[in-house]
């Protein structure tokens, strides 16, 4: 397999875009007659306008964007950031950096064994989450950093096979680079960052990391396998990609694609279980991505009668969960929150009431795929933190349908309600959380084009979601209102206002905030006129593939890309970006330009938003480390401003 992290990215992108979803659900039928009728402008244009303000009358500075953006990069040899200037991005923390104080130095040539790996940085860093001090909030605190997949780069000579076998070493190492990474870090006298080490906080979560599992489906009978007679325990955590917080202090950790680590052999059973066909679980001759069921029984999910519960074959039943951790309890045991549902999940993001009542938003991200809220039962106290540790157990998973016009609803997903009965396959509220996808489908949920990040606007509780691309929008799902370009390779950006602006509501109102592609009237390198599903709308700094969200303190809007760079029609708008928008003007600048082959993702400040840190993802070039060599690595970069002021402003 070839040794470039940006080709191994871009094949499994090409899996990632696979369309699952059986349903083909157009909520209204009137959704489809009256975009016909008024064209794409239509919800190009934000028809909703009138009642999405309120976020301008939200407190923040009158000039949102007070930095001079930077041009797009299209060589194809591009391999260093570009940013703003006034700034500075310093490769901080990279694959292979100590993570524990008995780790050994990271061997250039990848030679590291899996022990050694469980003691240095994961591949491919993704969400993360700056938690502080209280003595020292802006410069002293962790850093938690989802490692999402592994590269083949992570050996010597990439993924290899004897016999038809993956060696147990080199799966055993990709497991413990899977998982997370929490490091301490602080500010030098000279106010430099750095990472300490060694620190009590220090901590590799893996692949391989024992997790408890809580809420409605702990014990069931559908999470026993034959490792784990109990169905209270799963070895590991796997694809981290975005994640969330919790107001108690607590990080969560979003398990997205995976599917991709299990195999099921038989195809009858396949065919008729929901749990692993509706999430694309493999039924070829090996999983589609590491083959790791040739050494670890765990992901050959094959019915196996002679063993108890059939073997492993629910063992897919134990990931696709939000997983809570506390960062300042380093002997604290990560858990699994299923009252959350099981999905592909890209993210948690949570909107705060002023009466502690709370909801986390997650989008599903695979084409096709649906946007959901979890609303918990109780709500959090400020003055009794300790006691909201068991508030993320109960509650209610609802999903969003998207009317064209400009209304919305949340369904909720509740076992009896809406067809969530036993003839239509859900046997109780485990069965609907299990299967959320299927439950989703039966209430006539919006596929989405791919949705992904979503963020909160920190005053106004306005929400938005990426939604990365499609296409396949008009094959296998039907053109609406919300997703309004067929074969849509750029992407959008949707906005929300919840009824009163109560996270808990179950109605909301919608427009499109942004068509990301080409502007208007753009014309290709032959010249003749970019076709109109690949113009968009967007005022100022062209960008595709919007992935990565995420609102500062005074209300800007962060946009991180993960455009696949290899496609013609992309070759325009060259490497993957980090903009910013301001929501009230809707015009976007661009503040950085990632190494070519990366993904620009992950994104978290201090309190007082002079530091910023992302992720480089991937880079196909030489970027350079933390150590500053040359070889690529996925990497945490640090962003300051030279005159030491607020990022952005």
């Amino acid at each position: 397999m070839s040794q470039d992290s940006g080709d191994f990215h871009r094949a499994l992108r090409a899996r990632d875009d696979q369309a699952i979803n059986p349903s083909h659900n157009a909520p209204l039928d009137l959704q489809r007659r009256n975009l016909l009728k008024g064209g794409l402008g239509l919800a190009a244009q934000g028809f909703l306008a009138g009642p999405l303000q309120r976020v301008a009358r939200a407190s923040g500075p009158d000039r949102l964007l007070g930095f001079q953006g930077v041009p797009l990069q299209t060589s194809a040899t591009f391999d260093q950031i570009s940013i703003a200037p006034g700034y500075q991005a310093r490769p901080f923390f990279s694959w292979g950096d100590a993570v524990l104080a008995n780790a050994p130095a990271w061997h250039s040539d990848a030679s590291d064994d899996w022990q050694a790996q469980l003691g240095q940085a994961g591949d491919n860093h993704d969400g993360m989450h700056y938690f502080p001090f209280a003595d020292d909030p802006d410069g002293h605190g962790l850093l938690v950093i989802n490692h999402e997949y592994v590269n083949p780069t992570l050996h010597p000579n990439g993924f290899s096979f004897v016999d038809g076998r993956r060696p147990l070493a080199e799966v055993r190492k990709e497991q413990a680079a899977h998982g997370l990474s929490i490091i301490e870090i602080r500010k030098d006298p000279q106010g430099q960052w750095q990472r300490v080490l060694p620190s009590r906080y220090n901590r590799r979560l893996s692949a391989l990391t024992p997790i408890r599992i809580s809420g409605p489906l702990a014990g069931h009978m559908l999470m026993k396998t034959a490792s784990d007679e109990t169905g209270r325990e799963v070895l590991g955590t796997l694809n981290n990609c975005s994640s969330g917080i919790t107001p108690w202090g607590t990080y969560l950790i979003c398990e997205e694609n995976w599917h991709y680590y299990f195999l099921n052999r038989d195809p009858d059973d396949y065919a008729r279980r929901t749990s692993h066909r509706r999430y694309g679980i493999s039924a070829l001759h090996t999983s589609q991505l590491y083959a790791w069921e040739t050494a670890d029984p765990r992901f050959d999910v094959t019915p196996q009668p002679d063993l108890p519960h059939l073997g492993h074959v629910q063992e897919p039943h134990r990931f696709g969960w939000v997983v809570e951790i506390d960062p300042f309890d380093p002997d604290s045991q990560p858990v699994k929150r299923t009252a959350f549902g099981r999905l592909c999940r890209e993210c948690a993001t949570l909107s705060l009431g002023t009466d502690g009542r709370m909801a986390y938003y997650s989008g599903d991200d695979t084409k096709g795929e649906y946007i959901y809220k979890f609303v918990p039962s109780g709500h959090f106290d400020p003055a009794r933190p300790e006691a909201s540790r068991q508030l993320l157990d109960e509650g209610t998973l609802y999903v969003a349908r998207f009317d064209a016009d400009g209304h919305g609803e949340w369904l909720a997903l509740v076992h009896g309600q809406s067809g969530l009965t036993a003839e239509n396959g859900f046997a109780s509220q485990a069965e609907v959380l299990l299967n959320a996808r299927a439950a989703a489908d039966q209430l006539g949920a919006t596929p989405m084009d791919r949705p992904e990040w979503v963020a909160v606007h920190p005053q106004s509780r306005e929400v938005y979601v990426s939604l990365t691309n499609n296409d396949r929008r008009g094959q296998k799902q039907p053109v609406d209102a919300a997703n309004p370009r067929p074969e849509n390779l750029h992407g959008q950006i949707l906005r929300w206002n919840e009824q009163d602006a109560d996270p808990t509501a179950t109605r909301f109102q919608w427009e499109i905030f942004l068509l990301a592609g080409e502007q208007p009237g753009a014309r290709k390198p032959d010249g003749q006129p970019v076709p109109a599903n690949l113009t968009g709308t967007i005022q100022g700094d062209i960008f595709s593939s919007p992935d990565g969200l995420a609102f500062d303190g005074a209300g800007r809007l962060w946009i991180e890309t993960d455009a696949d760079e290899g496609l013609e029609a992309l070759q325009t708008i060259g490497c993957n970006q980090l903009l910013c928008a301001d929501p009230r003007t809707r015009e976007v600048r661009r503040f950085l330009v990632g190494p070519r082959g990366c993904e620009i993702t992950g994104i978290t400040w201090t309190p007082d938003y002079r530091s910023l840190w992302i992720n480089v993802q991937h880079p196909a070039l030489s970027y350079p480390a933390s150590d500053g060599q040359t070889r690529p690595r996925s990497t945490t970069v640090l962003i300051t401003k030279d005159d030491g002021g607020i990022i952005g402003s």
